[in-house]
């Protein structure tokens, strides 16, 4: 279970302006925390970089090559078949600060029970007559097992020669230290990141290949685009419809049976792939809130400023006084000072973990402003607690954020906060729910459930409402 304790940004630690790695079209990224964004092997032919374009051949390439195999390939473990499954195990290179870790840039390899799967599928699609290197792309959604992360991994292994490119001809203009790698016969001089135990470079990447998730796992845009063509409608209706309606609901058997049916159901699901157009994650409106607590890291202390002190034996209660005046402030900046806006793209809301990285990151700036020996972190994985304050070993506070349209509100409170708190021994702990809609009766059930504990003499945890409703107008951060 991962935690963001102290982000770093490498335009911070390298003192590099973001707007010169923003002209360069480079993602500034956090060196010690995944941003959830993923290479998506579609876009590489549509970059801006003519390097990376190259990178879209290469891919292309070495599937053509895979496919090859495939096809030669008489029976499972020949000697085909085991060229082919030697060039699907992809190592692990970190460094790109990407994916679903947590706390982490570290990500995660193909092993050989996952690569025999895949190629057992692919195996089939090429029986069919499909010599498309792009039917790759397509297994997210047939095998169980292959995510964006996975997607994402093999991309930056087939193309990492010319990402390598692409960062020498970048920092040539970046005034930043860097010591010399080995990939394989391949060496090259990356800047070293500061914040890992082992020697890892930092691999920087173009804005314009990353999205959100990999096109392929993108149900909406995909079926979006099958609709818009009458044709490709008309044709995956016929053969594949039951899988458009179904969408990601559907179980991955179930959708890789109806493509693998035959040739013509499986070149509808990649003409719908194809027909899509991906296109790279809006980093300026950032829809889903990955970046934008990161400005928050030093602007909400510098701008509002909030005294703060601790003494040098602080106790538990003392901890808890200190989050109820941050719990507060992040109130007072989400009501009046308008940073109700980071919680909402255009009319829909950021999803929750939008939410709690700002809260993450006002807790930061503060902290950090005025000294505090407290350590905010903030549980990125699947935790029932979002925040840990602590000084030494016995004085902790749980915090929890929830947005008010969470079906497990009152849950979250009567069960989740409390177990956590007798996890960590403490009887402390603020529950904080942001009101974007959708409350109902939630807040009347979460009074009532406090209240009851109380009347039994059981500890409780305070409970906050913050308004994050859409506003007309409203004053800026």
């Amino acid at each position: 279970m991962g935690k963001i304790r102290n982000p770093i940004q490498f335009s911070e630690h390298f003192g590099v302006r973001e707007s010169v790695l923003d002209d360069l079209g480079v993602l500034d990224p956090t060196l010690n925390v995944d941003v959830k964004l993923f290479i998506d092997p579609l876009l590489l032919g549509v970059s801006k970089h003519p390097v990376i374009r190259k990178g879209a051949e290469s891919f292309r390439n070495y599937f053509a090559e895979i496919i090859k195999l495939l096809k030669a390939s008489k029976r499972v473990g020949d000697v085909a078949w085991r060229e082919a499954q030697r060039r699907l195990h992809f190592a692990e290179v970190p460094g790109t600060c990407l994916g679903y870790s947590a706390a982490s840039i570290r990500g995660s390899a193909f092993g050989p029970e996952l690569s025999g799967r895949i190629l057992t599928t692919a195996k089939e699609i090429v029986d069919l007559g499909i010599v498309d290197p792009d039917l790759f792309v397509a297994l997210p959604l047939l095998e169980e097992g292959v995510g964006p992360d996975l997607i994402s991994d093999m991309t930056t292994n087939i193309i990492l020669f010319d990402l390598f490119e692409f960062n020498t001809r970048v920092l040539k203009s970046l005034d930043v230290p860097t010591e010399l790698f080995q990939f394989g016969r391949q060496s090259i001089h990356l800047p070293v990141n500061p914040t890992t135990t082992r020697r890892t470079p930092i691999i920087l990447l173009p804005k314009d290949v990353l999205r959100e998730l990999p096109l392929a796992q993108d149900w909406d845009s995909v079926c979006e685009a099958a609709r818009k063509n009458a044709l490709l409608r008309a044709t995956t209706n016929r053969l594949i419809g039951a899988i458009w309606k179904a969408k990601s609901r559907r179980q991955k058997s179930e959708i890789r049976r109806s493509v693998l049916a035959n040739k013509d159901a499986f070149e509808a699901l990649m003409q719908a792939i194809h027909e899509a157009k991906p296109t790279s994650y809006d980093f300026d409106k950032d829809p889903q809130g990955l970046l934008k607590w990161r400005d928050l890291l030093t602007s909400a202390a510098r701008e509002e400023p909030l005294m703060l002190m601790l003494g040098a034996a602080a106790s538990i209660d003392d901890v808890y006084e200190i989050v109820l005046k941050i719990v507060n402030q992040f109130c007072f900046l989400v009501e009046d000072k308008g940073l109700w806006k980071e919680l909402w793209h255009g009319v829909k809301r950021r999803p929750e973990k939008s939410a709690q990285r700002l809260f993450f990151a006002v807790a930061y700036s503060y902290c950090e402003a005025n000294n505090l020996d407290v350590s905010p972190e903030m549980d990125t994985g699947t935790g029932v607690v979002d925040f840990k304050f602590s000084v030494g070993a016995k004085a902790k506070v749980m915090v929890e954020i929830k947005l008010s349209d969470n079906s497990k509100v009152v849950a979250g409170y009567e069960k989740q906060l409390e177990t956590y708190k007798k996890s960590e021994k403490t009887s402390k702990g603020v529950y904080v729910v942001i009101n974007v809609g959708g409350m109902g009766k939630r807040d009347i059930d979460l009074l009532k459930v406090k209240n009851e504990q109380a009347a039994r003499g059981e500890p409780t945890s305070e409970i906050v409402f913050i308004d994050g409703s859409k506003r007309r107008s409203a004053s800026k951060l």
